[in-house]
């Protein structure tokens, strides 16, 4: 590929030529090429910055992995930082010497590239574009390499059961089963039958002997979710289980040696809960040997457009959406997103569903709770400074907060954490 051109994304492709470039100028060829996997690189030359933003944002959601640049004006320099969070690598101002430049930024990230691009193998199909989730799965990398207990901390839906099988298939217990359960889904005894077993008789239904999930995940990974939700009783015999490495079945007179690699999940903090008293100091420490935290997707902003495209082309139908438009996705960058990727996929699911026969997702289609913001969202990002782009989200969260307690300032007030004299401001 060192010979392939670069493929520039132009107003004017005829007056943009050069050697070591092909121009185009609208994304339908541009696909042809980057299908046809006949480039290096992309150019991004548009004069209207939004434009070069939609471009970016549509090589996000192909799930590009070419290195992306874009060509601004001198005056434009400070409105096109918001390129760099839509996905571009560089900005390089226009000149006399545009396409040097160009060639010049595109062999310095290719160097680069060569240790930040990288990713894990087996991680391939995980969406890691932003800082955040990167470091992350350097984590997941390092901690492949031994067989210590790992602690996943993060919000639901955040996806640590993804990322604990990716850390046990590039393991050296790869071959071994991959065993999961929820702790939070079973009652205490329940759970105890679940991991450790019982014995024909150990209790009212027991009517044959049943290996437990340490057993069943004996030469692999134990996959332990939601641990925080367990009682202390329980805590007690786990924590044996990981001190001595052997289990005792329900019902059983003698102990089973198993050899099982521990991964366990939590959405909650372990740390304060030891200090409430609520789980105990001994298995806190046992557990988190090797802790990695899951950020939330509003921390990777720089995800949510690539997810909902894998969302998207996961869902749709040949009579569905098969894009989502700049403004929606906007509103899908701008959400919160309180319940992370899982919220994603069943919001893109929810409205491919909805909308048969639409050809992309537009922002009227989304939910209300993601529509709400957009009143707060200046049409241009680049149009305002950050002064007011705030004191617009700030009149929008105010008349929300009004709204919602029907005038009342007092109420108002205290459910924003500010005075009534601040609320008058």
């Amino acid at each position: 590929m060192q010979g392939a051109p670069v493929l520039v994304l132009s107003d004017a492709p005829a007056a943009s030529g050069a050697t070591g470039f092909v121009s185009v100028s609208d994304r339908e060829r541009a696909a042809e090429y980057l299908a046809a996997g006949r480039v290096r690189a992309i150019c991004l030359d548009r004069t209207d910055l939004a434009e070069a933003r939609s471009d970016a944002g549509w090589l996000r959601r192909r799930r590009n992995r070419l290195p992306v640049v874009a060509l601004v004006d001198a005056g434009q320099v400070g409105r096109a930082v918001d390129l760099l969070g839509a996905g571009v690598a560089e900005i390089v101002v226009r000149g006399d010497d545009g396409a040097a430049s160009v060639l010049s930024r595109l062999r310095a990230l290719s160097r680069r590239g060569a240790r930040e691009v990288g990713r894990p193998d087996g991680m391939d199909h995980i969406v890691a574009e932003s800082p955040a989730m990167r470091a992350c799965l350097e984590l997941v990398e390092k901690a492949r390499r031994s067989d210590a207990t790992v602690l996943l901390q993060g919000e639901t839906g955040t996806g640590k059961e993804v990322l604990a099988r990716a850390l046990h298939a590039g393991s050296r217990r790869a071959r071994g089963p991959f065993v999961a359960i929820n702790c939070a889904a079973f009652p205490e005894t329940l759970l105890e039958s679940e991991l450790f077993g019982h014995e024909r008789g150990a209790f009212t239904g027991a009517e044959r002997a049943r290996r437990g999930h340490f057993a069943e995940a004996s030469g692999g990974s134990l996959f332990l979710d939601e641990i925080g939700e367990t009682s202390l009783g329980f805590q007690v015999k786990l924590l044996r289980v990981l001190q001595e490495g052997t289990v005792r079945a329900l019902g059983a007179t003698r102990e089973t040696r198993v050899d099982v690699r521990v991964i366990a999940a939590t959405n909650r903090d372990l740390a304060q809960l030891v200090e409430a008293g609520q789980f105990r100091r001994d298995l806190y420490y046992r557990l988190n040997v090797f802790p990695i935290a899951l950020p939330g997707l509003r921390a990777r902003s720089g995800d949510i457009a690539p997810l909902a495209g894998a969302f998207l082309a996961d869902h749709s139908a040949s009579d569905g959406p098969q894009q989502i438009s700049t403004d929606a996705l906007r509103l899908l960058e701008t959400y919160a997103w309180h319940g992370n990727v899982r919220e994603l996929r069943n919001e893109i699911e929810r409205v491919v569903a909805s909308h048969p026969g639409e050809p992309e997702i537009t922002a009227a289609m989304l939910s209300l709770a993601i529509q709400g913001i957009g009143a707060a969202l200046p049409p241009d990002p680049g149009g305002e400074t950050l002064r007011e782009a705030m004191r617009r989200l700030e009149g929008w969260v105010l008349r929300r907060a009004l709204e919602r307690y029907r005038g009342r300032r007092v109420a108002t007030a205290r459910a924003l954490g500010i005075t009534r004299e601040a609320l008058y401001k």
